[in-house]
């Protein structure tokens, strides 16, 4: 088995997938409902283009408090002022992750100026009981991920796991370790507030990064 996506629904979120306009988790429901018990090996969906100039605010982004791939706790209050960018991997899964974390790191040079980035990308572990900070601190720098602009984070499994669903994520270890997982990735705004989620991995990256240029221009965000 590989790292697969498992799906299921369990509350109102507005997410993005292909072929379809920015739309609301209620709205496709019954299709997520089909799935719920079942794992699709299937790598994710992605998210179509939007038409209209600003995202929606979802309401206010679940806060963590976790420890990084440096030992040092990080919470989502010590990311204010940037756009975050949330999502779940495990440093064994040997193929999905690694598309996932590759897509998301070749957006961070158009997002740095000057060796600064006002975004943070920040990646959760599904697999905490393998997944130390040295292990954590290894994936980041076998994937060439910039450690400035990105935190790779773990905990107890009770703190993931109670992260991981309050982002609208699931995941299951199968009894050869490896770990099946809700693909989700998650776009916080400057002041902590959850303004979209893009389903799979086959999102359009130059989409997500006109999101965080959008967030970026907005009024008062400076």
């Amino acid at each position: 088995m590989v790292c697969g996506q498992y799906n299921r629904s369990h509350t109102s979120r507005q997410v993005r997938v292909p072929g379809e306009t920015a739309v609301n988790r209620l709205a496709i429901a019954a299709l997520v409902a089909l799935a719920a018990t079942a794992v699709v090996a299937a790598p994710g969906l992605g998210h179509p283009a939007r038409t209209d100039q600003r995202l929606s605010k979802i309401g206010p982004a679940p806060n963590f408090a976790l420890t990084t791939q440096d030992g040092a706790r990080l919470s989502l209050k010590d990311l204010h002022g940037k756009v975050v960018v949330v999502t779940f991997i495990y440093a064994s899964c040997a193929d999905t992750c690694p598309l996932l974390t590759a897509k998301l790191a070749a957006l961070t040079p158009g997002v740095t100026t000057d060796g600064v980035s006002p975004v943070r990308f920040v990646a959760i572990t599904v697999d905490p009981e393998r997944d130390t900070p040295d292990v954590l601190k290894a994936y980041a720098r076998g994937h060439g991920v910039n450690g400035a602009g990105w935190s790779f984070l773990t905990g107890s499994p009770a703190e993931i796991r109670d992260v991981a669903r309050r982002y609208g994520v699931y995941f299951k270890k199968s009894e050869r370790g490896d770990v099946d997982h809700t693909f989700l990735t998650s776009l916080v705004d400057q002041h902590g507030v959850l303004r979209v989620q893009y389903m799979g991995v086959r999102f359009d990256p130059e989409e997500l990064l006109r999101d965080f240029q959008s967030l970026l221009k907005e009024p008062g965000t400076r």
